[in-house]
C-alpha cells in the first residue's frame, strides 16, 4: 500500500465537469467517479497536500484542431455551463486549471504551478481515463514526475476504452491503484 508524502505529493482530479459527467461512463459511474474524487480530494486536503482541480473548455480561439476524422467539439465551443465544476468539489486552496485540450499540461501553466510546490509525485483521477487522465499522466511522465493513476475514481465512455488504458498504457508510466490504499503521511 503505497502512502505518499503531502510536501511533495498533489491530487490532479481531471474534468469533473457538468458537461462532462453527463452521460454514460463505464466501467464506473459518473457518480461513482465524482464521489471517489471528492474523498480523495478530502484527503490531499486534510494532509494539506495540493489539490488541483482541471477542467476543459474551449473557444474557436482555443479550440485544437476540427480536421480529424471524427470531431467531437463542436465549432462554436463549449457553452460557459459545460466548464463549471460539479458541486461541492472545489474548496478554498484548490488550484484550478482550465485546459484546451485533453491534456492538464498543454497550454496551461500547471508544471509550474507544482514545480513551485516541489510537487514530485502526481495523483490523478478523473475523466475520461483514456483521454483526460492518460493524456495528463503520459506528460506528467514526460515531465519526469512519478505518476500514480486511481483507477476506481477514473472512467470513461465505455469499460472497454477504460480497461485497455488500465491495462495496456498506464502502467508503463504510472502506478495504478484503487481508491483504497491511497493515503498520505
Amino acid at each position: 500500500m503505497p502512502t505518499f508524502d503531502p510536501r511533495s505529493t498533489a491530487l490532479i482530479l481531471i474534468d469533473l465537469q457538468d458537461g462532462i459527467v453527463a452521460g454514460d461512463k463505464g466501467p464506473h459511474s459518473a457518480d461513482a467517479v465524482v464521489a471517489a474524487g471528492k474523498t480523495l480530494a478530502a484527503r490531499f486536503r486534510k494532509a494539506g497536500a495540493p489539490v488541483v482541480l482541471v477542467h476543459v473548455g474551449v473557444t474557436p480561439e482555443t479550440m485544437p484542431s476540427l480536421n480529424v476524422d471524427q470531431p467531437r467539439l463542436p465549432a462554436e465551443g463549449t457553452p460557459p455551463a459545460f466548464s463549471a465544476l460539479v458541486d461541492g468539489l472545489r474548496q478554498d486552496g484548490d488550484l484550478v486549471v482550465l485546459k484546451h485540450h485533453w491534456g492538464a499540461f498543454t497550454g496551461t501553466d500547471l508544471d509550474l504551478l507544482l514545480r513551485r510546490r516541489g510537487v514530485k509525485t502526481v495523483v490523478i483521477a478523473g475523466i475520461a481515463t483514456n483521454f483526460g487522465v492518460e493524456s495528463t499522466a503520459r506528460v506528467a511522465w514526460e515531465l519526469s514526475y512519478d505518476v500514480v493513476v486511481v483507477e476506481d475514481a477514473s472512467t470513461s465512455r465505455s469499460a472497454e476504452l477504460h480497461d485497455f488504458a488500465v491495462r495496456e498504457i498506464l502502467p508503463q508510466i504510472a502506478r495504478v491503484v484503487k481508491l483504497e490504499t491511497v493515503t498520505l503521511s
